[in-house]
């Protein structure tokens, strides 16, 4: 019995740092999420800084914290600070090989940060995947899809694919392309068009409205139409314009063909 208990108060100190290192390191949590919800909201609070940034340093503050809590933890079980240091400098080629890819994420980050190809509400292309970007952090991009679908692009992914941003610029050009029958004429169908998108006041002048004949095809003769206008406008100027046209090219007697064959008899 007594050595039982011998045995039980050897493990006791070991329990009670455990007990000691969990307690600090969930407060260590709480408090590097509320420290870094803090300066992000100071950040993103100040007019003449991006919210792209309040994000990234929000994540940088807490991940920070989390590196000091690990530290007095370590410490907690009579590792010191001077010990850890050796140790990561005798394994840091380990370390390196084994978190390449995490640092490598992390680097990326930072020149994100730097040179902002996007930002956060911009609307982006990274390597094929589409979305709103929602958050930029130490080591992730969080895109959200137009169907609510959340994605996360790894940073050394985003920084090393070509990113398209559609949202850079304050305009952008809609192009629309419309098929007539090879009996209606070009010229009456062009100015339909043009009138239309004339009298829709989210059409920009400058540039101004284009519309030409640019492919003879199979079964239609093929009128692109290419204007200009706000950002924000851009996807009700395409579906609405487009229905508008066809309803205008209805009241005049303009065809839209059925793709279709002609059959030619020779006789012998």
């Amino acid at each position: 019995m007594d050595e039982v208990v011998t045995q039980v108060g050897a493990f006791a100190p070991l329990i009670v740092n455990a007990v000691k290192a969990l307690i600090v390191l969930i407060l260590g949590w709480m408090v590097a999420g509320a420290i870094s919800g803090v300066v992000r909201r100071r950040i993103n609070a100040t007019p003449n800084i991006d919210q792209t940034l309040g994000n990234f340093v929000a994540s940088l503050v807490k991940w920070a914290i989390l590196a000091m809590v690990l530290v007095a933890v370590l410490g907690i079980f009579g590792i010191e600070a001077t010990s850890i240091v050796a140790i990561l400098g005798a394994a840091s080629l380990a370390i390196g090989l084994a978190l390449q890819g995490t640092l490598s994420d992390l680097a990326a980050g930072v020149m994100l940060v730097v040179f902002r190809p996007y930002k956060l509400g911009q609307y982006v292309d990274i390597g094929g995947t589409s979305g709103t970007v929602k958050d930029l952090n130490l080591f992730t991009t969080e895109l959200v899809t137009p169907d609510n679908v959340q994605i996360i692009v790894p940073n050394g992914q985003s920084w090393g694919s070509i990113i398209s941003n559609y949202s850079a610029h304050d305009t952008r050009r809609v192009d629309l392309v419309f098929g007539i029958d090879y009996g209606d004429s070009a010229d009456e169908a062009m100015k339909i068009i043009l009138s239309v998108a004339q009298a829709d006041s989210r059409i920009l002048s400058d540039p101004e409205p284009w519309v030409r004949v640019t492919n003879l095809g199979d079964s239609s003769v093929d009128l692109t139409a290419r204007l200009w206008c706000a950002n924000a406008d851009y996807w009700d100027v395409k579906f609405e314009l487009t229905k508008a046209i066809k309803e205008a090219f209805d009241a005049k007697g303009v065809s839209i063909p059925y793709p279709h064959s002609v059959e030619i008899h020779k006789q012998a």
